[in-house]
């Protein structure tokens, strides 16, 4: 649990947390993140460490909206900042590498096998446009559990020409044998959300990709709500393709994600857009004292991931954040951080029906996104939890309670007791 501002808490208390919070002022601003994350011990029922976090003005459940920024991530950013400001070097390059390494062993890839990408969507866009769709024609497989924001995209790419197959979920799942029906031998690509944005429900990803591969298939998978979050193994699914930005799970910020891409599919891929950072040659003769050639530079990309889907910059600052963030959770290890998760999401599973909600996400579930269906949620609900302090994502017929590693139990109880029982009628 991240401590809270609370004016309702003894005088005492109070203090203490200020103190707190002046301590660690300085810390951030001058300490490196590894310093950082070793300078205080583990908070009860919680895996975070004092100095993790700064205090927070609420009991923050939302992190599958937008995590909250590890001190130890702001004061990477801050150093790089600082070099930023004062005209020192900064090593881009050392710090990619770093953090490419920490992703790849984060979902069992190789660093080469991963491209920088601005966000999620823009990662899925490239797939779609390395398999030259809508242009090559054929048919794509999808389901109602995708990120709602890619709905836009299929259904355009329905209007025109492709044949575009819905699955829909029953009882807030979908078995691979759902998929085994719509997949066809002129399916061109399959796209799931590994873990749905909606309700937290995660695919069997190894049994679809068997699935979509028998037909000639490929899969796409938006792991935006499982990197960090679950156990991922890109090699044993067997998956194509996956993509996710880093301002959930993995504690960075907008702007930054990564594309993974099976390495022995590059081949049948067609170049989606054409960016200097592909290159792993570039020998111009246009400069003065350049050696003359035939061509005005002599030019090869890559090959690898980067060399099919990179383009141009990047974002060198949310790089300095997941410098920190991907190793603490490499650190916590993803086995640990669902152990400390499932009390939680085990007790709404117990306590919300008994108060009249209705869960849309199933008992055996996971992932740390927990979903109930409310007509008018937002309105009905928003003015108790605003009193009670207790922060999580209101949307205008549902809501979704999504506890991260330094959520406690006492955080879902207050949720509990904020919450206003509902008329089962």
């Amino acid at each position: 649990m991240i401590q809270r501002n609370d004016s309702s808490r003894s005088p005492a208390l109070s203090r203490r947390t200020l103190l707190r919070a002046s301590t660690l002022a300085p810390l951030a601003a001058g300490l490196a993140g590894p310093a950082l994350a070793a300078a205080g011990k583990t908070l009860p029922g919680s895996l975070a460490r004092e100095g993790d976090f700064a205090p927070l003005a609420q009991t923050y459940l939302d992190s599958g909206t937008m995590h909250p920024v590890p001190l130890g991530a702001k004061a990477s950013l801050d150093t790089y900042m600082t070099a930023r400001s004062e005209g020192r070097s900064w090593s881009s390059h050392d710090t990619e590498v770093r953090i490419k390494g920490a992703f790849a062993r984060l979902i069992n890839a190789a660093p080469e096998d991963l491209a920088f990408v601005q966000s999620t969507t823009a990662g899925e866009q490239l797939v779609i446009e390395a398999l030259d769709l809508p242009a090559a024609g054929g048919s794509v497989v999808t389901d109602t559990l995708h990120f709602f924001g890619s709905f836009w995209l299929y259904q355009q790419l329905g209007e025109q020409g492709v044949d575009v197959r819905w699955v829909r979920p029953v009882e807030g799942r979908i078995d691979p044998e759902a998929y085994e029906k719509a997949i066809g031998p002129d399916t061109r690509l399959v796209s799931v959300s590994l873990v749905s944005t909606y309700n937290g429900f995660e695919h069997d990803l190894a049994r679809i990709c068997e699935i979509a591969h028998a037909h000639g298939a490929m899969v796409y998978a938006d792991i935006i709500h499982a990197a960090g979050t679950v156990p991922i193994d890109v090699r044993a699914s067997g998956v194509d393709f996956a993509a996710s930005a880093s301002y959930k799970w993995l504690m960075g910020d907008f702007g930054l994600g990564f594309l993974y891409v099976r390495p022995d599919r590059l081949a049948a891929l067609k170049r989606p857009r054409y960016g200097y950072y592909q290159l792993a040659k570039f020998a111009p003769h246009v400069y003065p004292y350049d050696a003359p050639g035939e061509t005005i530079a002599d030019m090869a990309p890559r090959e690898d991931a980067q060399g099919m889907f990179a383009m141009g910059t990047h974002s060198h600052a949310v790089m300095a954040m997941l410098d920190w963030s991907l190793p603490r959770l490499l650190e916590l290890g993803i086995d640990n951080i669902v152990a400390h998760r499932m009390p939680m999401l085990e007790r709404l599973h117990a306590a919300l029906p008994a108060k009249g909600y209705s869960v849309a996400t199933p008992r055996d579930c996971r992932s740390p996104l927990f979903t109930c269906v409310l007509p008018d949620a937002y309105k009905r609900l928003s003015e108790p939890l605003d009193k009670a302090g207790v922060k999580i994502t209101l949307s205008r017929n549902r809501f979704r309670v999504c506890p991260s590693w330094f959520n406690t139990m006492d955080d879902i109880e207050r949720l509990i007791d904020a919450l206003p029982a509902q008329d089962p009628a």
